[in-house]
């Protein structure tokens, strides 16, 4: 009986702790919530952060945003983040792929060193290259382009994933691929039909931290795009927060929009993570 009381408070102090801890981690999204369904100014202070009068002005005014001479200039910017933040990601997984399984199965020349210029890369924030990209990018006429903010988001990606496709690569016994080769594939056939499947799940968590860097990233977009049609969703968020008013029903609905997509390609992602882990298995 004692055990049984004892185990039966562990078990009801855990949950109590788990439910304190989660309300911790939603607190701050309600609030986000509250904000956004508050049409007009500020909600008032309450312990529950929910509206009187929900209302869904503010998505409204945020997504309806309409120029006269440029339309749907939300759905411009719309385009624009996502343009880019697919644009990053392809490129950082096209390169990264076969140079991380090059320097995993391949000796040669230069590997250790090129490993650590790799890591060194990721020791410095991506502001503080932010006047040499600014000079590069007008030397090239690519400023105020969405390809050159590509270009630039592509510099920090690559070496990330590089370094991700590397360690799954590593992972992956090079029997499955000796033995694929055995049977009369290739080098590049074995890459594609053996390495590739089982290094899937580290594939998707590339591709998502390489799109949300893209998607989230405010300072370099700020910095190098100044007409309003190129504007990615970060800029465009803060410019509902000025030096003198804040419109913050505004910021939290635009904050609630911007985040829809990422949290689809995150469950998206995941279910073909789970997929992938048993997809490179050998049977028999």
């Amino acid at each position: 009986m004692r055990r049984q009381r004892g185990s039966l408070l562990a078990s009801v102090g855990s949950h109590v702790a788990l439910l304190i801890a989660v309300g911790f981690a939603i607190y701050p999204v309600l609030w986000v919530v509250s904000l956004a369904l508050t049409a007009g100014g500020a909600p008032e202070a309450q312990i529950i952060p929910w509206p009187a009068h929900p209302s869904l002005d503010n998505f409204r005014a945020v997504a309806g945003q309409v120029d006269a001479e440029r339309g749907w200039i939300f759905g411009q910017q719309l385009f624009n983040s996502l343009a880019i933040a697919a644009a990053t990601t392809l490129a950082a997984l096209a390169i990264a792929t076969p140079a991380a399984y090059a320097m995993s199965r391949f000796d040669f020349v230069g590997k250790k060193g090129s490993m650590a210029a790799l890591l060194a890369t990721q020791m410095f924030p991506g502001v503080a290259a932010a006047i040499p990209l600014y000079l590069l990018l007008d030397a090239l006429g690519m400023l105020d382009t969405r390809s050159g903010l590509v270009l630039v988001y592509a510099t920090t990606a690559v070496p990330f994933a590089i370094f991700q496709m590397r360690g799954a690569f590593d992972a992956i016994p090079r029997d499955l691929e000796e033995a694929a080769m055995v049977d009369g594939a290739t080098r590049f056939g074995a890459f594609v039909r053996v390495v590739l499947p089982a290094a899937r799940p580290a594939m998707a968590v590339t591709a998502l931290f390489a799109f949300m860097t893209a998607w989230n990233e405010f300072i370099l977009a700020a910095t190098f795009l100044s007409r309003e049609e190129v504007f990615t969703l970060p800029v465009v968020l803060q410019r509902f927060v000025g030096e003198h008013d804040a419109h913050w029903g505004l910021f939290a609905a635009g904050a609630i929009i911007v985040s829809v997509p990422v949290m689809a390609l995150f469950y998206w992602l995941q279910r073909h993570l789970v997929g992938g882990l048993t997809s490179g298995s050998v049977k028999g």
